[in-house]
């Protein structure tokens, strides 16, 4: 007897409201979701603002010298100090004669890589604990769900900052063993609660009936409902993962020289601000522009995905 319910049946949610849901094939569901995406002017801002950062992160040396972001290679001299934006130098130059455009465009990268493996780590752990949980219930859940509770109290600032103090660990991995151990949480309780939902869905009680493992309950029916909420929250996080990495390295905790990022930039500016503003003013504006066009696009997303969570 054939499968009861095709593997690309999604269910329709909330990205953890408890809203109300709906079944549609995933092709259906895909091709609807892009329907809508192409009609919203916030999906289309929002990819082409991230389409540029992604350009910066991957070919940086399109757009800017890198020998014009280190005075070891002779590209930044004392005597170009705090020069103000020019025809020669967009962006002016920093304490050490540095082209501050340079810096921007080659700082993108180590701040976008942090936000990407952090969002990988912290989906794939929340996946795994929120569908255990959520499937197995009873003491699985309890004492899974006690955990997420103490991580959900932690702050991850402020644990991030007792933690890398305490490793020690400065730089790229340093931040993303913060973000991996305490970013997870809310991956983790959305998966949980789409999973609870789906158990007790007609198709999922019906594998169940013709004798369908666990397994391929959990990763054939019920797992691809979670998707797109956990779509829509990982492109949220990558943005707040980018802004927890500048926090950081602005403390002095995370990247450090001779690795630069926005976060490090913004940190030596702060110094000299009154006197030269181009030199934190631009590197906060490409991070601020990252950040909102991260989630502006998991808005949109989310929208897309899940008609009744969209705006009137």
């Amino acid at each position: 007897m054939s499968d009861p319910t095709p593997a690309a049946e999604l269910s329709l949610t909330g990205t953890g409201t408890g809203t109300g849901t709906g079944t549609v094939t995933g092709r259906g569901l895909l091709g609807d979701a892009w329907l809508e995406l192409r009609r919203s002017p916030m999906f289309w801002i929002s990819a082409i603002l991230i389409a540029l950062v992604l350009l910066l992160v991957l070919v940086p040396g399109l757009v800017a010298d890198a020998e014009k972001t280190s005075s070891l290679t002779g590209g930044c001299q004392l005597s170009d100090s705090l020069q103000a934006p020019s025809a020669e130098h967009w962006f002016g130059t920093d304490q050490q004669g540095c082209d501050v455009f340079a810096l921007t465009v080659f700082g993108a990268r180590p701040s976008v890589t942090v936000g990407v493996i952090g969002v990988v780590t912290t989906t794939l752990i929340g996946v795994v604990i929120g569908l255990t949980a959520g499937y197995f219930g009873r003491w699985v859940d309890a004492v899974l769900s006690r955990i997420v509770d103490v991580f959900y109290g932690l702050p991850l600032i402020l644990g991030g900052i007792v933690l890398l103090t305490a490793v020690r660990l400065p730089g790229i991995w340093g931040v993303v063993l913060v973000l991996t151990l305490l970013g997870w949480v809310p991956a983790a309780r959305l998966v949980r609660s789409t999973t609870i939902e789906g158990k007790n869905q007609d198709y999922t009680l019906a594998a169940r009936a013709l004798g369908a493992s666990d397994g391929r309950i959990m990763f054939r029916h019920i797992l691809p409902n979670a998707i797109g909420p956990s779509i829509v929250l990982a492109v949220i996080s990558l943005g707040a993962f980018i802004a927890v990495e500048a926090t950081f390295s602005f403390l002095g905790l995370g990247i450090q020289p001779p690795v630069f990022s926005w976060g490090t930039m913004i940190s030596d500016a702060q110094s000299v601000f009154f006197a030269a503003p181009w030199t934190l003013l631009f590197p906060a504006a490409f991070l601020s522009m990252t950040v909102l066009a991260f989630i502006l696009l998991g808005d949109a997303v989310r929208d897309a995905l899940d008609p009744k969570a969209r705006r009137a």
